[in-house]
């Protein structure tokens, strides 16, 4: 799936506005920034209770394979972030390109130690099909 393939977030107004944050914090030079800058103007916007629930959506928990070694992740906002966890800031180089794909999918996507392969294997929860649509 290229990119701008992907299908479309509910949560766009959240995601610009960490954007503005970030660039008044100085980080809009992160090249992970800038993908999720596109993808947020390019975004079909869909209410979150009619969202796919095998899409990754901000605060879901995903089984993922990056270059072969199985993780569980949740994606989630920046301030939430801790490695410990597992839970990955959508800032982060996989967090940018985890968002939006399904079940399935491989990506091929830039991280700062090279071109790296990530396959979506399960999503083990995603908040708007638990009917968790506050977070």
């Amino acid at each position: 799936m290229h990119l701008n393939e992907r299908p479309f977030i509910f949560y766009r107004n959240r995601l610009k506005k960490l954007l503005t944050n970030a660039v008044l914090e100085g980080l809009q030079s992160d090249k992970s920034f800038g993908y999720l800058k596109d993808e947020i103007e390019k975004a079909k916007v869909l209410d979150g209770r009619k969202f796919p629930g095998n899409v990754i959506t901000m605060n879901s928990k995903a089984l993922i394979s990056i270059n072969g070694n199985e993780e569980e992740v949740t994606l989630v906002y920046p301030q939430d972030a801790d490695l410990i966890e597992n839970k990955i800031s959508i800032l982060s180089p996989v967090g940018t390109a985890i968002l939006g794909y399904s079940e399935g999918d491989t990506i091929q996507w830039s991280v700062p130690s090279g071109m790296t392969e990530i396959l979506i294997k399960e999503i083990l929860y995603q908040p708007e099909a638990a009917g968790d649509l506050h977070l």
